[in-house]
């Protein structure tokens, strides 16, 4: 490749041809447009998959595609704002563009989400594909307990996600509109059931301990995150790399 850039926005098709005969992989960010509390912006799952996906493909020397920023979302309620797909639909658009991609020469897909919801990672595992492999890295899976003071698997816009935002974009954090929640162990119990994210009406959106968010435990989650997608990512599988 004549370029540095592993974007393919800011490749030529001779540049994305030559990539791709050298390394048959395309690693894909997906998001959502959700609400995190009235302290973080709608974006935080596509900013924090974004980052990842950029940092895992410049390490790796893969090329990437312009993020998917649309998600199934949790419900609107009364969150202006917040949109999305329905399951259906994104597994649907997902196809489609892998389909597009495998045509030219994709191998293997490695897709990025950081939206915990069922349905959403329902739609990306299963995504259809001719004779490409698909893996589908959800980073709140990766363990980063010894960072972090309270649990991830019970918070939305808590301690984990404000510190990772807070390192990624401070200037996108309302500081000033922190405010830690923590359910009764009833409200918690239907909050965490069946997985579904979905904030007791008396958080404001947010579940958890906002104020214990760190610009310097968000690095060190980013870190880890990056560093075990690198790890876990399988060699080059190009028929081209011999």
């Amino acid at each position: 490749m004549t370029g540095r850039s592993w974007a393919l926005e800011e490749l030529g098709w001779q540049e994305v041809r030559e990539g791709l005969r050298r390394d048959g992989r395309l690693v894909l960010a997906v998001g959502a447009l959700e609400q995190h509390g009235a302290h973080l912006p709608l974006g935080t799952n596509l900013h924090i998959a974004e980052h990842v996906a950029r940092a895992v493909s410049e390490r790796l020397g893969i090329l990437r595609a312009p993020p998917f920023s649309y998600g199934v979302p949790v419900g609107r309620g009364s969150h202006p704002g917040v949109a999305g797909l329905r399951r259906k639909t994104l597994h649907r658009a997902i196809n489609e563009l892998f389909a597009h991609w495998e045509d030219d020469g994709v191998s293997e897909f490695l897709v990025i989400s950081a939206h915990r919801y069922e349905p959403h990672l329902e739609a990306l595992l299963m995504a259809l594909t001719g004779s490409a492999a698909t893996s589908v890295y959800y980073l709140y899976q990766i363990d980063v307990s010894d960072i972090v003071e309270g649990d991830p698997e019970t918070e939305h816009g808590g301690e984990l996600e404000t510190s990772i935002m807070l390192h990624l974009a401070p200037h996108l954090v309302r500081r000033e509109l922190l405010r830690d929640f923590t359910p009764t162990v009833q409200a918690l119990r239907r909050y965490t059931r069946g997985r579904v994210p979905t904030p007791p009406p008396a958080s404001g959106g947010s579940v958890g301990r906002p104020s214990l968010g760190d610009a310097a435990k968000g690095g060190r989650i980013v870190q880890r995150y990056v560093d075990a997608l690198c790890a876990a990512i399988r060699p080059n599988r190009s028929p081209s790399a011999g």
